[in-house]
C-alpha cells in the first residue's frame, strides 16, 4: 500500500484520504505519512485540517510522523506548518511539540541538520516555547522536545532548568540530558549533576539527586566521584542507597 503511495499523484492520495471509511482513514493517514513521497506530503497538507479534525485523527498524524524511521526535511516542514501559530487542543499541541523534537534529533541523526531549513526553524519554535512557557506542564513538554532533538547547543538550556526548576522540570531536564553521547557530557554538566546531587544549591527531590547520580555514573566518573556518591549514600534510605552501589559495581564491571 506505502510502495502505491510512493508512486501515485497528488490528486489521487488526497481523493483516497476524502473517500476511505472513517475506521480506515487513521490508517491512510499513516501510511501517506510513511510513504514520504512529494505528492503524498502534499496530499496530507491539503487534507488535515488542524482546526477541524478530529483530535484523535491528528495525534494519529502527529505520532506516524514522530515515529518515523528515516523522515525528510519535508515531513518536518508540513507538521511545523500545521502547527504554527494555530490555537489547537492541549494533547494535539503538546504531541506536535514532543514530535518536532522527535523529527529533528533524526535529521541531525541523518548528517542533515545544517542542510534543511526546517530544522533551524523548529529548534527556534522549540526554544521560543521554551522561554515563554509559564505552566509547569507546559515547560516539561518543551524539555521532552529537546530531549527527542538530542542537539548540543540546547545543553545550557537544560542545564538551567535542571538546576534551577522545580521536581518535575529538573526531572525532564535530567532525562533530556541523559539523551546525549558520553562526549557531550562535559565538565561543566557534571560539575551541575554534582550541585544537583550533593543539593549544594538547594534541596532536590530523590528521584533528580538519582537522575544526576546515573549522569556522573554512566558517563566515565572519576574516583573523587565514586567516593562523594558512596559517603551520601550513607546518609540515604536503604533502598536508594541500594540502588548507587549496584549503578557502582556495574561501573566496576
Amino acid at each position: 500500500f506505502i510502495q502505491m503511495l510512493r508512486s501515485a499523484k497528488k490528486r489521487d492520495v488526497l481523493q483516497l484520504l476524502k473517500r476511505a471509511p472513517e475506521e480506515m482513514l487513521p490508517f491512510v493517514v499513516e501510511a501517506a505519512v510513511a510513504a514520504q513521497s512529494v505528492a503524498s506530503l502534499a496530499a496530507l497538507s491539503d487534507f488535515l485540517d488542524f482546526g477541524k479534525e478530529p483530535k484523535s485523527l491528528l495525534e494519529k498524524f502527529l505520532y506516524a510522523a514522530a515515529f518515523s524511521p528515516q523522515p525528510s526535511g519535508e515531513l518536518l516542514r508540513l507538521v511545523l506548518d500545521k502547527l504554527d501559530g494555530k490555537q489547537l487542543a492541549p494533547e494535539v499541541q503538546e504531541t506536535g511539540i514532543v514530535a518536532m523534537g522527535s523529527l529533528i534529533g533524526k535529521l541531525c541523526q541523518q548528517k542533515l541538520c545544517g542542510l534543511q531549513q526546517e530544522v533551524e526553524r523548529g529548534v527556534e519554535t522549540i526554544l521560543r516555547g521554551l522561554r515563554g512557557a509559564e505552566e509547569e506542564s507546559e515547560v516539561v513538554i518543551y524539555l521532552l522536545a529537546l530531549g527527542n532533538a538530542v542537539l548540543p547547543e540546547t545543553i545550557p538550556s537544560l542545564l538551567d532548568h535542571a538546576e534551577e526548576g522545580p521536581a518535575t522540570v529538573t526531572t525532564a531536564a535530567i532525562s533530556a540530558l541523559r539523551r546525549f553521547p558520553a562526549w557531550h557530557i562535559s565538565g561543566k554538566v557534571k560539575q551541575a549533576m554534582r550541585r544537583i546531587f550533593h543539593q549544594k544549591r538547594k534541596s532536590y527531590e530523590k528521584t533528580c539527586r538519582l537522575a544526576a547520580a546515573e549522569i556522573l555514573l554512566d558517563n566515565e566518573p572519576s574516583p573523587m566521584d565514586v567516593i562523594n556518591i558512596l559517603l551520601a549514600a550513607n546518609e540515604l534510605e536503604t533502598e536508594t542507597a541500594t540502588f548507587l552501589l549496584l549503578k557502582v559495581q556495574n561501573s566496576l564491571r
